[in-house]
C-alpha cells in the first residue's frame, strides 16, 4: 500500500527533482527510490548544475558616444589592423568603447574576452557588463571554487557564455569563434605571470589574434613604454581619447615636499595641505581616497640602542608590524609576537618605523573619530567577495575615506570622490628597478584620476621627498608624451627594453656555499656563448633580496637582442649543466621579468 501511495504522489507531482528533493519533500526513502527507478516509474537524468551567482544587477544604460569614442569604435571595427593601443586619459570613457565593441561582436555571434589586471577591478566591470548584457556574462578569477571555475570553463566551451570578464588566466579559456580581446589597464605588471608557467598575457593575446584573426585592444591612460613604443614605430595602431567624457576636467595635482614639512616641525603622516583638504572635503560630505602601496602598520622594527632590525629568520627582509600585535614577513608569512626587548642587546627601546595602510587608518581615526573609514589591501580582502563588499559600501556612501594599496590605483569610478592623497610617492620611485620611474608616473596619474569623475572637480595631493623628479613633474601636468620622450632616451642609452631584452637566470638553494660555487661555475660555462652571440652577461651575483623562505638566491642576467633560437640554446646549456644538482639547486629563467629582485 505504501508503494502505491508513493506512485500516486509521483503521478500528482510530475516534474524534475533531485534525489534530495524527493527524499525531503515527499518523504521517499532511499530503498523506495531504488525500487521506483528499477521498475521504471522514475527516469534518472544527469543534469549539469550551474553554481554561478545570478543575482540581478542594476541596468547599466547605454551612453551616447562622443566624437572621439565613435572614431575609436569605428576604427577598431573597420580597420584591417588587428592590434590597437587605446590611449585615453582617466575618465575618457574607455569602458563605453569596449561595450560598443562587445555589442558588435554579439551581433556577429562572436565571443569577447575582457581582461582586468586584478580581482579588485572585477566587481565594477561585472556590475557594468552584467548591467548592460545580462546574466550571460561569465566571470573568471582565482577566488572562484574549483566547481565554479569548471562551470565558467564549460559555459565558455559550450558557447553559452559569449562574454567573459576575467583576470590573466582567462586568456586560456576555450572560446568558440573569438572575435575580440580587450586588455584593460594594459600597463599593469600583473599581466605577467612570474610563477610557472611564466607568460606575458599580452603576448598570448597577440598570438591568439594571429591564430584566430580576432582583434586585440590594449587600453590604458598610461600605456607601458613597450606598448607605446610599438605604437610609435607602427607595429600596432594607436587610437587616442584626449578628453574626459561630458567635458569633465582632469584633477589638479599638488606636489608637497615632505622635507619642508619636516623642517617646519610636522612629523605626521599627513602634510598640512593634505590634512586641510581632508577636513574641507569631509565638511562638504565628499569622499576621499588615500593611497599607500605598503600594507601593515609599521614597515620595520628596530632597536634604538644598538640598531638591530627585526628580520625574518627565513628571508633577508625586515618584518612588518601589524596592528594585531604581530610582526609578519610579507614574503613567507612567518609571524612573531610584538617584541618588548631587543634580542641582541636586551634594550627595551624598541621602536616602530615607517608607515603602512593600517597606520594610516589608525591615524585617521584619531584625527577624525566620527568618520567612516574603509581599507582595501591584501589583509582586508582575504575572504571571497570581500573586494565587492568594500567596493559597494564605498560606492553607496557608507565610507567617507577609502585607504588602500595598488588595488585602488586604477579603474575604480566613484562619482563623489573629489580628493585623492598619495601618502608616499617615493616608495615606487626608490625601488631598485629600471621601471621605477615609469611605475611612479603611472601610479600618480592613475590614482589622481580617481578624483573628480562626477559633477564636482577633483584634486590630488602627492607627498614626496623627490619633488623635482621628472616622473612627478610630467604627472602633474598630465604630460604622458613628455614623460615617454624623457624615459625612452634613458632606455635607449642603457639598452633597456624595448631596445634590448633581459633574460634572468634565477638560482636558489638551502645550501649557500653550493649555490655560490654552482652559480660561478654556470657563469663560466655561459660566458663564451654569450660573447659569441654578442650579448651582455651581468653576474653571477646575489639577488637583491638574498634569501626568501629559507632559500639563498643568486642571479645571472643576460641582456641583448636574442631570439627564441638563442633562448632555447640557453635553456639547453642550463639543462645540461643542472642535471647533477637538480635536487639541491633550483634553476629557473624569466624573460623581461617584472622586477630584478
Amino acid at each position: 500500500d505504501n508503494f502505491k501511495e508513493i506512485i500516486e504522489i509521483i503521478k500528482n507531482n510530475n516534474g524534475i527533482y533531485t534525489r534530495a528533493e524527493l527524499k525531503n519533500k515527499f518523504n521517499i526513502s532511499t530503498y523506495s527510490l531504488k525500487k521506483l527507478i528499477d521498475n521504471e516509474f522514475l527516469e534518472v537524468k544527469e543534469v549539469i548544475v550551474d553554481r554561478a551567482n545570478y543575482r540581478e544587477y542594476t541596468y547599466y544604460s547605454k551612453k551616447i558616444l562622443n566624437e572621439e569614442q565613435k572614431v575609436a569604435v569605428d576604427t577598431i571595427l573597420n580597420s584591417k589592423e588587428k592590434i590597437f593601443l587605446l590611449k585615453g586619459v582617466t575618465g575618457s570613457g574607455k569602458t563605453e568603447v569596449y561595450m560598443n565593441l562587445v555589442e558588435e561582436m554579439l551581433r556577429k555571434d562572436k565571443s569577447t574576452l575582457i581582461l582586468v589586471p586584478e580581482i579588485s577591478l572585477t566587481p565594477q566591470m561585472i556590475e557594468r557588463f552584467k548591467g548592460r548584457f545580462g546574466k550571460d556574462v561569465s566571470v573568471f578569477h582565482s577566488k572562484l571554487s574549483d566547481g565554479e571555475r569548471f562551470d565558467e570553463w564549460f559555459r565558455v566551451k559550450s558557447g553559452r557564455a559569449k562574454l567573459v570578464v576575467g583576470v590573466r588566466s582567462a586568456i586560456f579559456l576555450p572560446f568558440n569563434n573569438l572575435g575580440l580581446i580587450v586588455v584593460d589597464e594594459e600597463h599593469e605588471s600583473t599581466y605577467k605571470s612570474e610563477q610557472n608557467p611564466k607568460y606575458q598575457t599580452k603576448e598570448i593575446a597577440e598570438f591568439k589574434s594571429k591564430l584566430y584573426g580576432c582583434k586585440v585592444v590594449l587600453g590604458s591612460a598610461t600605456p607601458s613604454i613597450e606598448s607605446y613604443y610599438k605604437a610609435k614605430t607602427g607595429n600596432i595602431s594607436l587610437i587616442e581619447l584626449k578628453n574626459r567624457v561630458d567635458c569633465g576636467k582632469l584633477p589638479k595635482i599638488h606636489i608637497v615636499d615632505m622635507r619642508e614639512e619636516l623642517s617646519l616641525g610636522n612629523k605626521s603622516i599627513f602634510s598640512e595641505k593634505l590634512q586641510n583638504y581632508i577636513e574641507e572635503r569631509l565638511k562638504n560630505k565628499e569622499q576621499i581616497i588615500l593611497f599607500l602601496n605598503r600594507r601593515g602598520y609599521s614597515t620595520f622594527v628596530s632597536c634604538r640602542s644598538c640598531g638591530y632590525v627585526f628580520k625574518c629568520d627565513h628571508c633577508d627582509i625586515a618584518m612588518t608590524y601589524h596592528n594585531n600585535g604581530f610582526l609578519v614577513c610579507h614574503y613567507c608569512g612567518k609571524t612573531l609576537k610584538e617584541p618588548k626587548l631587543c634580542p641582541k642587546c636586551g634594550s627595551k627601546y624598541v621602536k616602530f618605523f615607517g608607515t603602512g595602510t593600517e597606520k594610516v587608518e589608525v591615524t585617521l581615526r584619531k584625527l577624525f573619530p566620527k568618520i567612516k573609514i574603509l581599507r582595501m589591501d591584501v589583509d582586508t580582502t582575504r575572504k571571497k567577495d570581500s573586494y565587492e563588499k568594500i567596493y559597494n559600501s564605498f560606492k553607496k556612501g557608507d565610507g567617507d575615506i577609502l585607504v588602500g594599496t595598488q588595488m585602488i590605483a586604477k579603474g575604480l569610478d566613484f562619482k563623489n570622490v573629489t580628493l585623492v592623497g598619495i601618502i608616499a610617492a617615493d616608495i615606487s620611485l626608490n625601488f631598485p628597478d629600471y621601471r621605477s620611474s615609469e611605475k611612479t608616473f603611472q601610479i600618480v596619474t592613475q590614482v589622481s584620476g580617481r578624483a573628480g569623475r562626477g559633477d564636482k572637480e577633483g584634486e590630488a595631493v602627492v607627498q614626496t621627498y623627490s619633488p623635482n623628479h621628472y616622473s612627478l613633474k610630467y604627472a602633474i601636468s598630465n604630460d604622458y608624451e613628455g614623460f615617454y620622450e624623457e624615459e625612452i632616451k634613458i632606455r635607449r642609452l642603457m639598452g633597456y627594453p624595448p631596445f634590448k631584452k633581459f633574460l634572468a637566470i634565477n638560482l636558489s638553494s638551502e645550501n649557500e656555499k653550493k649555490l655560490i660555487d654552482f652559480s660561478m661555475k654556470l657563469g663560466n660555462k655561459l660566458k663564451p656563448y654569450i660573447l659569441n652571440w654578442n650579448l651582455e652577461m651581468l653576474g653571477p651575483c646575489p639577488a637583491i633580496i638574498q634569501r626568501i623562505n629559507g632559500m639563498y638566491r643568486w642571479q645571472i642576467l643576460i641582456k641583448g637582442n636574442f631570439d627564441y633560437i638563442i633562448g632555447n640554446n640557453i635553456k639547453e646549456i642550463l639543462y645540461e649543466n643542472t642535471k647533477e644538482v637538480y635536487n639541491e639547486i633550483r634553476v629557473s629563467i624569466d624573460i623581461n621579468p617584472n622586477s630584478l629582485t
